[in-house]
């Protein structure tokens, strides 16, 4: 009998949105009929989401793929040749030699679309495992030291040094320190926002190596992830996953035949955007209504039931396993200043070619908008882009050959965040942006503090009155009276951030807040897009 072709179909929630199953399902059937020897596997996303769905197929030429195909694709692909890389319009050659993907450093994201990600066979085979052994072969301190010298900080937004983070944890000692704890927070609830999703549905097992090896490095012996309720997906493949992973000897007693024993279970949130902040997490862990803590005591002394803990993001985590594997030095090497080994940006919005990009730290915010996502989707020039989240600063196009890193957006009173890109065109009202922010604020407030549950309330119907022009000039010192209140005062990021995209909106773009913005003539402009 003729061995089977193997053909790639993502199972990624981005893939499934635009017909994925619906194509899976078309090959199956195909195969079904006898005509053609198909095995259907669902890998991950590839992070080219305006491909998607992406077929690739195995050939003697590599991994050729297609895309986006439909199902109503399938049968004149089939007969163009698909099983042996055929000629077609949707052809778009060997996928790991796409300019887009080939220019990236894909270190993070490595095995995402490559593999099936549910198979612990592929993962070994494709390097899974070399960074928990490494790990288990050496003292925790040493484990510590490791992560501390790769210059890891963490990429939930603060950017703190992970190692550090790390090493307080582990010297905790005595009665109060009998049990720590590792917490993933997978609270991705920033707008423009997927990389955490996408990495645990495409390489969920990276996620649990990273927790195994944190929690050898500082001495706990339970893990929780706390993944938000819009993700079905990906909680079903992390909980897949994690039962695989007991059945392969990687979690449970005596992890890999070590002497570590850890156990991992995910808490699924009801998406409250504030337990994206970490203390706020760790009481919905608790049971609690999410709300923020007073620091100190901070959570790495007191933290999840009042023992030490590890609040890491999911990207901080599946970044462990590369460090321990091939060492600090070579994660050391990508990167610029402070700003070590690569990011994973995520391009939405108004964009051309939205998607994943990892690359090192340095890359300008031009060559991603313009150069990896191909300018506004819309056809129309592009007026500004949101970097960080709902929170962070709109920047005008002027400052678009700013870095991206820790230190330079710092500088520019701007922040990097989650790595998230949200891309507006000059259609873009940017005082119903600023309005937005304080809104958001007002919305998804815990409303433990005064500044940030009032604060954002009034800066409504502050900013409301000065785009009416009432008493313009007053209105607009009182804003920022009210920004500096919310910034120093706020008991956390939630407030404190909140005046960021405020103050940026009005320093590049002050016409908009004259009596509201003349919307231009937004008509698609429709362009023609060639292969990747």
């Amino acid at each position: 009998m003729q061995n089977p072709t193997i053909v790639y179909v993502p199972r990624d929630s981005a893939a499934r949105s635009v017909g994925a199953d619906e194509v899976a399902a078309a090959l199956q059937q195909a195969s079904e009929q006898g005509e053609f020897a198909i095995e259907v596997v669902r890998n991950g996303s590839r992070g080219a989401l305006w491909l998607e769905p992406l077929v690739e197929v195995v050939t003697e030429q590599g991994r050729i793929g297609y895309g986006p195909v439909t199902a109503d694709d399938v049968p004149g692909l089939l007969a163009a040749g698909l099983l042996t890389g055929g000629d077609h319009p949707l052809r778009l050659g060997r996928v790991d030699q796409l300019p887009w993907l080939a220019r990236q450093n894909r270190v993070t994201f490595a095995r995402v679309g490559v593999i099936d990600p549910l198979s612990p066979e592929d993962y070994v085979a494709h390097g899974g495992l070399r960074g928990l052994r490494a790990a288990l072969a050496l003292d925790p301190a040493d484990v510590v030291a490791q992560v501390t010298e790769s210059g890891l900080r963490g990429r939930g937004g603060a950017g703190f040094p992970a190692g550090i983070k790390w090493k307080t944890v582990l010297e905790c000692q005595g009665e109060g320190a009998d049990l720590k704890f590792i917490c993933c927070n997978a609270d991705e609830g920033d707008s423009g926002t997927f990389a955490d999703r996408m990495v645990m549905e495409g390489d969920p097992f990276l996620l649990i190596e990273g927790m195994a090896i944190a929690a050898h490095a500082v001495g706990a012996s339970e893990g929780y992830i706390y993944l938000r309720s819009e993700y079905p997906d990906a909680i079903a493949t992390m909980n897949a996953a994690i039962e695989i992973a007991h059945g392969q000897g990687w979690l449970g007693k005596g992890v890999l035949g070590s002497t570590l024993d850890f156990d991992l279970r995910v808490r699924v949130g009801a998406g409250a955007y504030i337990c994206g902040e970490e203390t706020s997490m760790l009481d919905s862990l608790e049971g609690k209504r999410g709300m923020v803590r007073a620091k100190p005591p901070i959570p790495a002394i007191e933290g999840l039931f009042g023992k030490p803990t590890v609040v890491n993001n999911v990207l901080t985590l599946t970044t462990v396993p590369v460090v321990l594997a091939d060492g600090p030095k070579a994660y050391q090497d990508l990167g610029v200043g402070r700003s070590r080994g690569t990011q994973v940006f995520q391009l939405g919005g108004n964009i051309k070619r939205g998607g994943i990009v990892e690359t090192a730290f340095g890359i300008t915010l031009r060559e991603l908008i313009e150069d990896y996502g191909g300018g506004t989707l819309s056809g129309r020039p592009v007026r500004t882009a949101q970097v960080g989240g709902p929170l962070g600063a709109y920047l005008p196009v002027e400052q678009f050959d700013l870095p991206m890193d820790y230190e330079a957006f710092a500088e520019a009173g701007a922040m990097l965040g989650h790595g998230g890109v949200v891309v507006f065109d000059d259609s873009v009202d940017m005082a119903a942006q600023a309005r937005f922010a304080m809104e958001f604020c007002a919305e998804e407030s815990c409303g433990k503090c005064t500044p940030c549950r009032v604060g954002a309330v009034r800066g409504v119907e502050v900013i409301d009155r000065i785009v009416a022009g009432t008493h313009r000039d007053e209105n607009l010192a009182l804003l920022e009276d009210l920004c500096d209140l919310m910034t120093d005062g706020s008991l956390c990021a939630m407030g404190g951030l909140t005046p960021m995209p405020v103050r940026s909106a009005l320093a590049h773009f002050p016409d908009d807040f004259l009596g509201g913005r003349k919307l231009l003539d937004i008509t698609p402009v429709h362009r023609t897009e060639g292969t990747a």
